[in-house]
């Protein structure tokens, strides 16, 4: 019996390599409707704060930080892991980022201030929170537009570059959630811790370090 062919055994071995990346992906899309489903939930049980645009905007705009944290953590989690397989989920996991974060701000500027010119004006310009979060979002928003694999191509080095703002982004999420909560709530502290730690784990001596001890174990 003959050997299968070359491109027998590519064609037999493509899908089963392409088989992990589309369950990652569905999982990830499965992820992002979670907040959506938790806040249905409580809506049906009745576990609301009873200011609700509050509540809204605190859900949306957390589950905004968690997605972005999650996008930032794909690069250090392959260099610790060598799983390169989850490279792809960066895409979708910042897409999600974005789309809860443009809601957070929605919700805030048609809900919370009715579209009011002046007093959204007085917000951002008076509330130092406001103004972190809005430079996040602007921040995210060319990440968001430029995230297609068009763009990259355009883009070439300049991708990169841009897409390192993603940084900058989350330092601003981070300090808007510290200024948003109370003195003394703990809860944005550990978002930072998580950023920080994120951030050692992408500077270049950290990450050879690290790649070279997983080969070692290899």
């Amino acid at each position: 019996m003959n050997a299968p062919s070359t491109a027998g055994r590519s064609a037999v071995a493509g899908p089963r390599r392409s088989t992990p990346k589309r369950w990652l992906g569905a999982l990830v899309h499965l992820g992002a409707l979670i907040p959506l489903g938790l806040f249905a939930l409580d809506t049906a049980l009745g576990r609301l704060s009873p200011d609700l645009i509050r509540d809204v905007t605190l859900r949306t705009g957390l589950a905004a930080l968690v997605f972005l944290l999650l996008a930032l953590a794909v690069t250090p989690v392959v260099t610790v892991t060598g799983l390169a397989v989850l490279n792809p989920l960066r895409r979708w996991l910042g897409i999600y980022a974005f789309v809860y974060a443009a809601l957070h701000l929605s919700i805030f500027v048609a809900i919370d201030y009715g579209f009011n010119a002046a007093l959204l004006a007085d917000a951002v310009l008076m509330r130092p929170y406001a103004l972190a979060g809005l430079a996040a979002l602007a921040i995210m928003l060319p990440l968001a537009a430029t995230s297609t694999d068009a763009m990259q191509r355009r883009l070439r080095r300049n991708w990169k570059r841009l897409h390192r703002a993603a940084y900058a982004a989350g330092l601003l999420a981070v300090v808007h959630y510290i200024w948003l909560v109370k003195v003394g709530v703990i809860d944005p502290w550990w978002y930072a811790a998580v950023l920080v730690g994120l951030f050692v784990l992408r500077l270049p001596p950290v990450r050879r370090r690290v790649s070279a001890l997983r080969k070692r174990q290899l």
